[in-house]
């Protein structure tokens, strides 16, 4: 199988034997294991690798991929890390503006010709002992924006985009000894169009890089949906496991799944063997459902967790995996058009966060994370947008822990197809209703909510971020993503867009597949008006026509 250069302007390519998104738990060998937290099935691959960097893909090391292709005229840069931070290429900020805005003209899905940087990575490693054996794969937690991948002189796969897992199967081309990757990171793809984000344009592998190896059975996804009854009380667990490997071929083996409180006092368990699971082309699907007695709700003001195993027997009985998930229970709904969470009112005090440590860009840090949320609690913030795409994984871990709502915003904004000066025609704006778009958008939809389903913290989805409404064009792609988010989340968590100023009933196409009424706005936008108490006047116009709505406005 061969790579083409065409994907990376072809918009219908966005991911080429990368794997389905899945839940992001973690896994172990052993109930000690577990306890530690010490995942000994992932091998990290962060670090110092050998690159190469190029301000055009015809001037890049092409086949340095090769196993005979040494390092020499590669340099060394830092994963996880931003190429332009580390004195490659420059660093560049735009807003609506495309960053290729005055320098080629450009009609989607065309990407730059004459710079368009180009990072060659090269890493060498040997497989760890606790993998050898097993079925192996890659994991690229954050790469900006397109990726191609090799291992051993042979093409793994492509992905774009960056700001959730890309996954390969590698088993096939590993070997004993030294093993060589190679990846290409390119900085401008048809994914750049649907990334108009207002921030910082770096690329790079930004996030974390390692391999983890699975059991002979295996839990490939997790969904545990937690609620509550209308007394509040009474919590609710709807669980749903897909299990991949050997008890899925010989039928041997069961699962248990136990419930516990942090203090590890026993709640619930059951026991499930393969002739209850349901079987489908891919897994074996393990559900069950039950009521919880007198739990304890989980909130930003009193995030309560509980912790919830499932323990993958062989058919002797023995655990070969332990999959540990922290569950809060917690019931949103709309009560007379006011949003409620476990029947009370829910008073969203939020900011908007980028991802984002002064010396290092979007590779932030724990340490960073753990500073932004104890600044949030100290001066009671006690929600936050991901703007404007998936943050890194253990950014709802710490919310979920410290309780902070989340709104989790998708990677998709196309600001500047709408609102530029290089671009006028309707036709243009995107995604519009141009089918070559759609299994990306929707792709982009389904990777975050898999990826982050089962975090109590996440309150709503944010399916874009300042889109083009008043095209009627654009309604068949709101409706198909809205829906799909509806599809997939039964707990039907609300759905929003965040509409850009001057954004009115009577001129917004889409705002009715909506849930919330989701508005940006800031004083600089009112910049022309003369004082703050006229500001606050036309602000005020503004939401009296979105309340005659009926929706929750923030």
């Amino acid at each position: 199988f061969r790579s083409s250069l065409d994907w990376l302007e072809n918009p219908e390519v966005y991911a080429v034997n990368r794997m389905k998104a899945h839940s992001d738990h973690s896994f172990y060998e052993s109930v000690e294991e577990a306890a530690n937290g010490q995942m000994s099935l992932s091998q990290s691959l962060n670090g110092i690798w050998h690159f190469a960097y190029n301000e055009n893909p015809k001037d890049r090391p092409e086949e340095f991929y090769r196993e005979d292709f040494g390092i020499i005229g590669f340099s060394k840069i830092e994963v996880p890390g931003h190429i332009e931070l580390q004195g490659y290429g420059q660093c560049q900020y735009t807003n609506i503006h495309y960053p290729w805005d005055g320098k080629e003209s450009l009609k989607a899905p065309a990407i730059p010709k004459e710079y368009n940087p180009v990072g060659s990575y090269m890493r060498y490693f040997q497989l760890d002992r606790e993998l050898e054996g097993k079925k192996v794969f890659l994991s690229f937690q954050g790469a900006a924006t397109a990726i191609y991948v090799w291992l051993n002189g042979k093409f793994v796969g492509y992905s774009e985009d960056g700001f959730t897992p890309s996954e390969f199967d590698v088993t096939p081309f590993l070997k004993s000894g030294q093993n060589k990757l190679a990846v290409e990171v390119y900085k401008y793809s048809s994914a750049s169009w649907l990334e108009d984000q207002d921030f910082w344009r770096l690329s790079g592998i930004f996030r974390d890089v390692f391999l983890y190896a699975i059991p002979k059975t295996h839990v490939y996804d997790i969904d545990v949906r937690a609620g509550l009854l209308k007394d509040y009380k009474t919590g609710t667990l709807d669980v749903r496991i897909s299990l991949r490997g050997q008890m899925k071929q010989n039928k041997n083996g069961s699962i248990e799944c136990v419930l516990t409180d942090r203090q590890g006092r026993h709640i619930h368990s059951e026991e499930i063997s393969p002739d209850k699971m349901e079987e489908t082309e891919d897994f074996m699907v393990a559900s069950f459902k039950t009521k919880i007695k007198a739990v304890m709700p989980w909130s930003a003001e009193k995030p309560h967790l509980y912790q919830f195993f499932v323990l993958v027997k062989d058919e002797r009985g023995k655990a070969v995996e332990i999959v540990p998930q922290l569950v809060g229970f917690r019931r949103f709904e709309m009560l007379d058009g006011v949003m409620c969470l476990n029947g009370k009112r829910l008073i969203i005090k939020g900011v908007n966060r980028h991802e984002f440590n002064a010396q290092k860009g979007r590779a932030v840090t724990k340490e960073d994370m753990l500073w932004d949320i104890i600044f949030m609690k100290r001066n009671n913030i006690n929600a936050v947008r991901t703007s404007h795409y998936p943050n890194h994984s253990l950014w709802y871990e710490l919310c979920d822990q410290f309780g902070i709502y989340v709104m989790d915003e998708m990677n998709l904004e196309t600001h500047g197809t709408w609102d530029s000066l290089s671009i006028s025609k309707l036709e243009d704006h995107l995604p519009g209703d141009d089918i070559r778009w759609e299994g990306a958008v929707l792709d982009r939809a389904e990777s975050m909510y898999e990826r982050d389903k089962n975090h109590p913290c996440v309150i709503a989805w944010s399916l874009l971020n300042e889109p083009e409404t008043t095209d009627e064009a654009a309604v068949p792609y709101f409706k198909e993503v809205f829906d799909l988010a509806r599809e997939l989340d039964v707990q039907k968590r609300p759905r929003t867009f965040a509409l850009i100023m001057n954004s009115l009933p009577d001129t917004c196409k889409c705002y009715r597949f909506s849930d919330i009424i989701a508005l940006n706005r800031y004083y600089g936008w009112y910049s022309q008006i003369a004082d703050l108490v006229s500001a606050e006047m036309v602000l005020r116009e503004e939401l009296e026509g979105w309340q005659t709505q009926g929706k929750p406005i923030i």
